[in-house]
């Protein structure tokens, strides 16, 4: 059994983890708010944004263009959003399954990763880190998204990668966060989505297609990128608050474990004593 001094150094250190825990759920509270409503504000107009392009190229027929046509290249481009911290519970680990547990080979994907975490866990797994934009998800910018949009998009136009492929948390609420892989390009809708009046309405692109759609596909993955952006912000405060929270109800129950303990180690001392003074006053009588 441990001495009353081991077990009171131990629940000094934990009582310390627990002070630091508490701050940080503070802090992630008061982040997860402001990204919260950012990633509301934003979330209508990015899916709002792959609804109409999505409907609109569906309604165009076939167009010969670099951001449409299939990919001749075998590789995919994956954008991978995650944290540059950790003590997020499993809000990184989640993302990166996204990856490694589907069907895709490694040597076939080019990993474009948004935090450090998903890049250090990729890159001991062996996965090719084409771009490295980890200081982005700090405080992610429109600008961030259409850099990276932009070199992503030269490389689709290019034939290096033929899909492209976004990777990130999903925010619902404040305790559900849902990690998605989602495909930006080659576009795909389904049959279903339309009706059969806006299947007969074909699409006319006024000056022309080609100068229509250069401008129209990057702002929608620069949308959808960003959109993404806040919302894996806006979960990976989410989820450190609860990780934080969980963790200082832990600290509790360990501290009450260990009170206990030192009650009783106490008590035993207390008879330990008790009996020896007993047992010296009968000798001495």
């Amino acid at each position: 059994m441990a001495s009353m001094r081991d077990i009171r150094r131990r629940r000094a250190g934990i009582t310390s983890i627990q002070q630091i825990t508490k701050a940080m759920k503070l802090v992630s509270t008061v982040k997860l708010q402001k990204a919260r409503a950012h990633a509301e504000q934003s979330k209508p107009y990015f899916e709002r944004m792959y609804a109409v392009v999505t409907s609109m190229l569906a309604r165009s027929g076939k167009l010969d263009h670099p951001y449409l046509r299939p990919g001749k290249s075998p590789k995919k481009a994956v954008i991978v959003i995650t944290s540059n911290r950790g003590l997020a519970g499993g809000y990184n680990s989640n993302v990166t399954k996204l990856v490694t547990a589907g069907a895709w080979k490694k040597e076939d994907l080019e990993i474009y990763a948004i935090g450090r975490k998903g890049k250090e866990s990729l890159e001991k797994k062996g996965y090719h880190i084409r771009g490295d934009f980890s200081e982005v998800i700090n405080a992610p910018m429109f600008q961030d998204a259409q850099e990276i949009s932009k070199e992503v998009l030269d490389a689709f136009a290019r034939d290096e990668i033929g899909e492209i492929y976004v990777a990130y948390t999903s925010f619902k609420n404040t305790v559900v966060h849902e990690p998605k892989l989602m495909k930006l390009l080659p576009i795909e809708f389904a049959e279903g989505e339309l009706s059969r009046e806006d299947r007969m309405a074909l699409m006319n692109y006024e000056p022309d297609e080609d100068e229509a759609l250069n401008i129209i596909i990057p702002k929608y993955v620069t949308s959808i990128l960003y959109g993404s952006f806040t919302e894996a912000l806006a979960s990976e405060n989410g989820a450190r608050m609860q990780a934080m929270d969980a963790a200082t109800s832990n600290a509790d129950e360990m501290i009450d474990k260990l009170a206990l303990q030192y009650n009783r180690a106490r008590q035993g001392s207390i008879t330990q004593e008790l009996t020896e003074i007993i047992a010296g006053a009968e000798a001495i009588s």
